[in-house]
């Protein structure tokens, strides 16, 4: 298939363009910067907010949107989020209007607000920072969209991702950066809550399978659906890199607003990967 994959170069996008390549397909590489872009991918410099141009084919008419372009990812209350969200949408309506007939977009558990337990496509919606109202209220669009427009929409609803840490911004991005430093403690907290952790190598994977298949579309939760202690898998991280550092349990309290336990529901991946 050719697929056209915007913020080809982020921290997620790098692996969604590798898992595309490994995996044969065609791919298109949209951004402004390409410093680690294969050279198997061809490479589309495109403002894609400029409402004015063909998208569809100023990307070279792909077959599979996969739209990862956002800025301020990490910084949940960034003003950019809300001030974006409708040239966004707008971008995707552009690519549609024009011919494109399927489109993947990254998702996130932070559409959700707080939540215990599983968290699948039927669960409801409280975003509690300005990144999540901003995807919950795109994901919401355009699920309104793909009825009135008629195209796929596969929204790939990411968890706890780790991984390419020296690029990251997350504890293990932190952790990396003591480990780098040659630091023996670093400082953490009881480590009880648990998540839905996911390397971002096989993110990518994932992400390629759920946006090439039209058996399943809406909400997929791209996730292992395996909820793991945040002490258990950073001691396990630890371990994986034979790092001489120890933890500092209880040096920070826990996050009040933290759930003691969330993941995703993997049923739906899980199919499709099974499949592929």
């Amino acid at each position: 298939m050719k697929i056209a994959i915007t913020g080809a170069n982020g921290y997620i996008g790098r692996h969604v363009v590798n898992a595309a390549i490994a995996a044969g397909h065609d791919v298109y590489a949209i951004d402004f910067n390409f410093k680690n872009v294969p050279s198997e991918a061809k490479r589309v410099e495109l403002n894609i907010f400029n409402s004015q141009k063909d998208v569809y084919q100023e990307m070279n008419e792909p077959d599979v949107l996969i739209h990862l372009a956002w800025r301020d990812g990490f910084i949940h209350n960034s003003e950019q989020h809300m001030k974006n969200l409708s040239a966004h949408i707008a971008f995707i309506r552009n690519f549609v209007k024009h011919g494109g007939k399927n489109v993947a977009i990254m998702g996130s558990m932070h559409e959700v607000g707080y939540h215990e337990g599983a968290i699948d496509e039927n669960t409801p919606c409280n975003p509690l920072s300005q990144y999540g109202v901003a995807k919950n209220a795109m994901r919401q669009s355009l699920m309104l969209a793909a009825d009135e427009l008629n195209f796929n929409l596969y929204w790939l609803r990411a968890y706890y991702i780790f991984g390419d840490d020296r690029v990251g911004s997350s504890i293990f991005a932190k952790l990396t950066l003591a480990a780098d430093e040659g630091k023996k403690t670093f400082p953490f907290t009881t480590g009880k809550n648990k998540f839905d952790f996911i390397s971002v190598q096989e993110l990518g994977k994932m992400i390629i399978a759920a946006a090439t298949q039209d058996k399943i579309t809406g909400i997929i939760n791209v996730s292992t659906g395996k909820p793991k202690s945040l002490a258990d898998q950073i001691e396990w991280y630890i371990k994986e890199h034979n790092w001489d550092i120890k933890l500092e349990y209880g040096a920070f309290p826990d996050r009040p607003y933290d759930s003691p336990g969330v993941w995703g529901d993997a049923s739906r991946i899980e199919k499709i990967m099974m499949d592929n």
